[in-house]
């Protein structure tokens, strides 16, 4: 899971965790987007693993439906100290369990703590409810090598994607497809 679209969000995440600027960080009229990728390990190849996969997605897609209900009906939720909060305690843990793994320097557990799923799919849900936001999302099936460009073949051949957007269709896009800002970004961060 990431977001890509701010494509800065890593940043913005840190800055914001230091109280270098408030909640919320994400401007109104600002595309935000993010992703899932499934079956990064083997890839989804069986009709079983198609469906498995496809349900795991639908049971996001209601994770952040509840999500969003929960912020509406709990405005506090969207208080940048309660926010600000929540992404420390949980920058802690990723610390904790980076320190327990290996000796590794700060600036690389800065680095997953600003990519941590948990904090971007919070991030996500707590700007479009703050806006109070339509949003989509589009399942693309496994994808085939001539799909892809060459230079995303190990990345995402035999993989799922579900991307998801804070406007309400992919005609509202202002790109030719949704899948387009997602591939541009891989071949460039992912």
């Amino acid at each position: 899971m990431g977001m890509f679209l701010p494509s800065d969000i890593s940043c913005r995440i840190l800055d914001f965790m230091d109280g270098k600027i408030e909640f919320p960080f994400i401007k109104r009229n600002e595309l935000t987007a993010t992703f899932y990728i499934f079956g990064k390990e083997h890839g989804v190849r069986k009709e079983t693993e198609l469906l498995a996969v496809t349900d795991l997605a639908k049971r996001t897609m209601e994770q952040l439906t509840r999500d969003l209900k929960t912020y509406h009906l709990m405005p506090i939720k969207l208080d940048t100290e309660f926010i600000r909060e929540n992404y420390i305690r949980r920058g802690l843990q990723i610390s904790i369990e980076s320190e327990k793994r290996s000796s590794s320097d700060g600036s690389e557990t800065r680095k997953q703590i600003s990519r941590d799923p948990t904090i971007l799919s919070s991030c996500f849900a707590q700007h479009i409810a703050y806006y109070r936001q339509n949003y989509f999302f589009e399942l693309y099936k496994p994808f085939r090598r001539d799909e892809l460009p060459f230079s995303l073949h190990s990345k995402l051949k035999s993989r799922m994607l579900l991307l998801g957007f804070n406007i309400e269709t992919e005609a509202s896009l202002p790109y030719e497809s949704a899948i387009g800002p997602f591939m541009e970004w891989m071949e460039h961060y992912g």
